[in-house]
């Protein structure tokens, strides 16, 4: 194994989620794929859900799809996405960026490690963690 890459999944909103995080990051969306380009078994009026498609930008890559069955990935969410900053408005503009219309859980502060922390789920139902060591 030389990479894990995380894969989003959303109820039919991955294009909105990409731009989105497209607005943040900067990067671009590559690769994407409908359910019709693919050719993959899906629903009536599902054919331009996103069946694939790879986020990148600097330091940040994820790929992301629409789940066919349109279920949210709301419950049994154990996993987050963590970004690591070297610079404090940096994470700041980050993440009162990924806060809009998300759900704040710890919010930005100095943590006992020393860093500048904190804990959201985006509009999405994305978690993030966010971390900048102090010098």
């Amino acid at each position: 194994m030389t990479t894990m890459n995380p894969y989003l999944n959303f109820a039919g909103n991955a294009r909105e989620a990409l731009d989105f995080y497209k607005s943040i990051f900067g990067g671009e969306v590559s690769g994407l794929q409908t359910y019709a380009d693919g050719g993959m078994p899906h629903e009536p009026g599902k054919e331009n859900w996103v069946m694939h498609s790879e986020f990148k930008a600097d330091g940040v890559f994820f790929m992301a799809a629409d789940d066919p069955s349109g279920a949210t990935k709301t419950s049994n969410n154990n996993i987050s996405l963590s970004l690591q900053f070297t610079d404090i408005t940096e994470i700041d503009r980050t993440f009162d960026a990924l806060a809009q219309g998300g759900q704040v859980t710890m919010p930005l502060d100095t943590a006992p490690w020393g860093a500048r922390f904190g804990m959201l789920k985006d509009k999405f139902g994305i978690q993030w963690l966010l971390n900048c060591y102090v010098q």
